[in-house]
């Protein structure tokens, strides 16, 4: 790096880049500890489009840190159970997280849709008057970095320029992340060759025997289902399955139609609110540091949303860099502290949640009528009865933690 002298702007703070569930909750935490945030944004808004709805019940402390739990339940609703459906059989296996009831603080999960949770977040924001301003309509085009700073520069929704100084700089703009690829790092991984579509539908599930998060394991026909909102006369359920990437894109919502009709049949409950086609990764930067740039949530590593550890990775990244980032500001800890980070949280998501979203997506998507996928039906079958296994499992999202690093 090389030290300029030239620009007479204001040196902020710090700049995030993305304004999605992750970018809103770090401007939140470090705004929280009297530190200035700017976010950029490229949408206009915030984005509505069908993405995560499930918070896992280990996410949660973070959340009541913050402030957030609260009107976060007041929005959405707590859930405890799971159950696997194995479509070709019509067997059911049920557990929940009752069984964690005096063992952990939030013995549930949350559901809320991640745009209304940046609404919750937003919303305090304002409440509260934290230093936090949120810019939308900015595409970050240039991204250079200094001895003392790094300077982001992004065009605004009406063309015009526009240049930040920041001490720091927090890239939380996704997988298709500008500020990694500014900053020239590759995505590592591999693309699943099928692309998932997230649909938001008003259908009656409870009275057809779905629990409020139903997973369906099948080849052709499995599917996440989860329970949004009691909206409507049977609740708005997000129904993600899986789409041939051979097809093009756009057919998808003709092929939906094909796709429902097997599995959804009554045809006059069920009405289509939204639908969003994306393709699934594997990918993970080979860096989340780079001087004064640190990735977060999908523009660090990006993984498919089986079991729904995507979130819940970014969030667990930013519970960690908001207290680390904040230490350094204020003078608390050296930026080794930020090294930490980006070497911890690589290593939880490479060799803990890569690999067990993959587990996960080929349990659903997969055949239970192959030897792989007859064993791997086999041990949900142990679900039902094994109370070990069952906490075991639940457990597992609390491994997904980085404890506190700047303490």
């Amino acid at each position: 790096m090389t030290t300029d002298t030239t620009s007479s702007n204001e040196i902020k703070p710090v700049v995030i880049v993305g304004a999605g569930p992750v970018g809103i909750l770090n401007a939140l935490g470090i705004a929280r500890q009297g530190i200035p945030v700017t976010v950029l944004e490229r949408n206009d808004d915030v984005v509505r489009a069908p993405r995560a709805v499930v918070y896992h019940w280990a996410t949660l402390d973070g959340l009541d840190r913050l402030g957030v739990l609260g009107p976060a339940v007041e929005a959405g609703f707590k859930k405890q159970g799971y159950c696997f459906l194995n479509w070709q059989t019509g067997e059911r296996v049920r557990y929940g997280l009752s069984i964690l009831e005096g063992e952990v603080t939030h013995p549930y999960n949350l559901h809320l849709p991640q745009d209304r949770l940046v609404d919750v977040v937003l919303g305090i924001i304002e409440q509260e008057s934290l230093p936090v301003d949120v810019r939308w309509g900015r595409k970050v085009i240039g991204l250079q970095q200094y001895d003392d700073r790094a300077v982001v520069s992004a065009v605004c929704a009406d063309g015009s320029p526009e240049r930040h100084e920041a001490q720091w700089v927090v890239g939380a703009d996704g997988a298709g992340s500008a500020v990694r690829t500014l900053l020239g790092m590759s995505f590592d991984g591999f693309t699943w060759p099928e692309r998932f579509v997230a649909t938001d539908v008003y259908y009656p599930f409870e009275e057809e025997g779905y629990d409020q998060t139903t997973f369906v394991v099948d080849e052709e026909f499995g599917a996440i289902i989860v329970k949004i909102d009691n909206s409507g006369d049977s609740g708005l359920w997000r129904y993600t399955y899986s789409d041939p990437v051979a097809e093009t894109p756009e057919s998808v919502e003709q092929r939906m139609q094909g796709f429902f009709s097997a599995v959804l049949p009554h045809e006059d409950r069920r009405e289509l609110r939204a639908y969003n086609p994306y393709k699934m990764h594997q990918r993970c930067a080979p860096a989340f540091r780079l001087n004064r740039v640190l990735l977060v949530g999908d523009a660090a590593h990006a993984t498919n949303p089986s079991g729904g550890l995507g979130l819940t990775g970014g969030l667990f990244d930013s519970y960690v860099l908001i207290d680390s980032l904040s230490a350094v500001i204020h003078g608390q800890q050296n930026d080794w502290v930020l090294d930490r980070y980006a070497y911890e949280r690589r290593r939880i998501f490479k060799e803990l949640v890569s690999p067990t979203a993959s587990a996960n997506k080929k349990l659903v998507f997969g055949s239970t009528r192959t030897p792989e996928g007859q064993a791997a039906w086999a041990r949900v079958q142990l679900l039902a009865h094994d109370e070990d296994l069952v906490r075991s499992r639940l457990m597992f999202t609390k491994s997904l933690e980085t404890p506190a690093l700047a303490v």
